[in-house]
């Protein structure tokens, strides 16, 4: 079978890796993939950009492709998978309405209310509607979050309420386009946060391996918030006890939901949980597909086929399939372009790619170009070494061995992923 994987970041070269590791798979295609996937055996890109549904189509059609699964958001916001059923053909990820958990922040928070979801209190506000007086009477911190899709760059924990006034009317004041129209405030939890990522069928879920993301910038937590710079899995803060309580009062609720209100979930679902201290598991947000980079090592640890897992669901079975996973943890590094988050250095040349082929695990690229067969930075987030272990700090030493062979000008990573569970 042939596979048609859509995106171009570090999701979706792991992706790419895993199904072309499958002996049911003869090629999978990438849609437009990145430097990564285009070296990769048995993987080829093609020029069609993940937000073309009708030249995906197209290519689909005329590849033969089997089976399609989508990475980003955008596309699945956008209508992808409803435009592939039309034609017959098989794509995984949410149809469009259902894809509003994660395009509307706004509407998300207003489904967990109806389904009496755990999550942080909040107020949603537009132009019109603003008041800076609510804000100010709010507790610090304070976070302002953009409704729309902003390529994680949406979200601000203000220190201060004039912090959190001057973020939210930036918002609404176009700094992010239409992502901004809407702005939820919200109350700041304490807690540890955890990425817990299940496939679903429309009635059956499946859970993928726990992980745990570092969103800010710096060593300790510090800076801006990002896409995320890096990851591990399994995470130790969700042990069983705390597993069971966000399938039984996050998961399975919010999958009864929105079958009950016609919108039947079929995908990856991504819920951002914030966990409490006694064990309260509120949702931060919803992603209507996998992380990133949460997804490198958990896709690095599965021992399943990925395609037979997909299809399984598509086909309405996936309380007939298990997953299984390696027992060794996974942990990922995100190598960012200096300037990153807000202004990105592109175009240097990426070294050292060959030696760290020959270490052990395994370098994710993200956003990297080929230039003459040559690798090229063209996004803000690079690359994500991968390494493995037995144990979380032996899978850390793994990823930064990984890390420290990889060099461009600019080049900046995190010196401590992982330093919560160590």
């Amino acid at each position: 079978m042939k596979v048609l994987i859509v995106g171009s970041g570090g999701r979706e070269h792991a992706l790419a890796w895993k199904c072309a590791a499958s002996a049911r798979v003869a090629e999978v295609l990438v849609a437009p993939g990145n430097a990564g996937t285009a070296r990769e055996p048995k993987v080829r890109n093609v020029a069609v950009q993940a937000t073309d549904i009708g030249g995906l189509i197209e290519q689909v059609r005329a590849e033969g492709v089997s089976l399609t699964i989508v990475g980003p958001e955008a596309p699945l916001v956008a209508g992808v998978v409803d435009a592939f059923e039309r034609e017959g053909l098989r794509c995984f990820g949410p149809r469009q309405a259902a894809a509003r958990l994660e395009g509307s922040k706004a509407f998300a928070k207003q489904f967990l209310l109806r389904h009496h979801i755990p999550t942080a209190a909040s107020v949603t506000v537009t132009r019109e509607s603003f008041d800076p007086q609510t804000v100010r009477r709010q507790r610090t911190p304070i976070v302002v979050k953009a409704s729309g899709l902003a390529a994680g760059k949406g979200v601000v924990i203000a220190q201060s309420a004039a912090e959190a006034v001057a973020s939210a009317e930036a918002m609404l004041d176009g700094k992010l386009g239409e992502a901004g129209q809407e702005v939820v405030i919200e109350e700041f939890l304490e807690g540890e946060e955890a990425s817990f990522i299940v496939m679903a069928d429309g009635s059956h879920v499946l859970p993928l391996a726990t992980s745990q993301d570092h969103k800010r910038l710096h060593d300790g937590d510090r800076g801006p918030n990002t896409g995320g710079m890096g990851a591990y899995s399994p995470a130790p803060v969700v042990t069983a006890a705390i597993h069971a309580r966000i399938m039984r009062e996050v998961i399975e609720p919010t999958i009864r939901g929105l079958a009950a209100e016609g919108m039947p979930y079929t995908g990856f679902l991504y819920a951002g949980i914030m966990i409490a201290r006694d064990g309260t598991p509120n949702v931060l947000e919803f992603n209507c597909r996998l992380g990133d980079p949460e997804t490198q090592p958990i896709l690095m640890r599965l021992q399943t086929d990925l395609t037979v897992l997909c299809e399984a669901a598509l086909d309405g079975r996936l309380n007939q399939v298990g997953a299984t996973w390696d027992p060794r943890a996974a942990l990922g590094v995100v190598m960012a372009a200096e300037g990153y988050p807000d202004a990105p250095r592109l175009g240097d040349a990426i070294a050292g790619l060959d030696l760290a082929a020959k270490l052990p695990g395994k370098v994710f690229h993200a956003g990297t170009r080929l230039s003459a067969d040559e690798a090229l930075v063209s996004g803000g987030r690079v690359l994500c070494a991968t390494g493995m272990g037995a144990t979380v700090a032996e899978a850390q030493k793994a990823a930064y061995a990984l890390a420290d062979t990889v060099h461009w000008p600019g080049a900046t990573y995190r010196r401590d992923i992982g330093h919560r569970a160590l």
